[in-house]
């Protein structure tokens, strides 16, 4: 079954746990979805209430809930604290990993989130030749910062060179932000579930960022969130709407070709995690992701 992304976006809102079922009150509705079904709560209202209870029902489930402040950008996360039976020994192999290890994985994250920003240009026609050349120039820590050589590029080509990339920003910014926000969540819970600590990160350093490492791992799935936002502002949508959010959360649905066969992004993020995992305990050597790196086109998954 489908995970299911909650979103709490109405104020006055009141959270609570039922029979198996969280719940969502206010003073003129009430609404409940399964507990074992959700995937992630996103709270984007300013006004809501919680009790321990579901807190609790949440983090037993694995399931992080993202608190957006009025950006749409995260302004905490509540996460459970324990997510696999091998976790003691997965976050001292995690800790006591060498900044070489950490160096060449980051690596490897960099060339796969560029391949796949030249993936989802090439997908609205847009040239692709310098950032394949920066794909193909990233060393061991991308000493050279071929990521925000390639983030400038891209960005003027892919939404136009009038655009920028700003976190406090409205309009298309806003897309981003609420569908970053979608990705960042699940991969919180993929680093749990994958036995691994979120704040000992292979390359964010950020102080006070206790997702660090998923904000590291999210990284070549940001395109697939792009395509969407670009999708929704070149119909005309250019704020967070209901609609817009409910494409946006559906990021986690979209289907990619890996190795094991066709799957979801949540899937490939699991994937992702419990390979790092292996890396830090020395049983592999490499990350897994999947390849082509943005998702499947809807009309072929329509027609597969």
């Amino acid at each position: 079954m489908l995970g299911r992304i909650v979103e709490l976006a109405t104020d006055g809102g009141r959270v609570g746990v039922e029979r198996g079922f969280l719940t969502i009150t206010s003073d003129d509705s009430r609404g409940r979805v399964a507990l074992d079904d959700v995937e992630a709560v996103i709270a984007s209202a300013q006004g809501l209430t919680y009790s321990n209870a579901a807190l609790a029902a949440l983090a037993e489930r694995g399931a992080p809930l993202v608190i957006c402040g009025r950006d749409y950008a995260p302004a905490a996360v509540v996460m459970p604290m324990n997510g696999h039976f091998e976790q003691g020994v997965r976050m001292a192999a995690q800790a006591a990993a060498a900044k070489p290890v950490h160096k060449r994985l980051w690596a490897q994250i960099v060339r796969s989130k560029i391949t796949a920003q030249a993936e989802a240009l090439s997908r609205v026609g847009g040239s692709t030749q310098r950032l394949r050349r920066l794909a193909e120039a990233v060393r061991s820590g991308d000493p050279d910062n071929c990521e925000a050589q390639a983030a400038q590029a891209y960005w003027r080509s892919f939404m136009g060179k009038d655009f920028r990339r700003d976190h406090d920003a409205g309009g298309v910014n806003g897309l981003l932000n609420y569908g970053y926000a979608v990705v960042r969540a699940a991969t919180a819970r993929a680093v749990a579930g994958a036995g691994l600590h979120p704040s000992l990160s292979l390359h964010h350093r950020s102080r006070g960022d206790a997702l660090r490492l998923a904000d590291d791992l999210m990284e070549p799935f940001r395109p697939a969130v792009d395509l969407i936002a670009r999708g929704l502002r070149d119909e005309g949508v250019a704020e967070v709407t209901r609609e817009a959010k409910v494409r946006l959360a559906a990021v986690l649905h979209s289907q990619y070709d890996t190795v094991g066969g066709r799957t979801i992004l949540s899937y490939c993020l699991s994937q992702l995690a419990g390979s790092l995992a292996q890396v830090y305990l020395k049983q592999t050597d490499r990350l897994m992701l999947p390849r082509p790196l943005i998702p499947i086109p809807d009309e072929e998954v329509e027609a597969a």
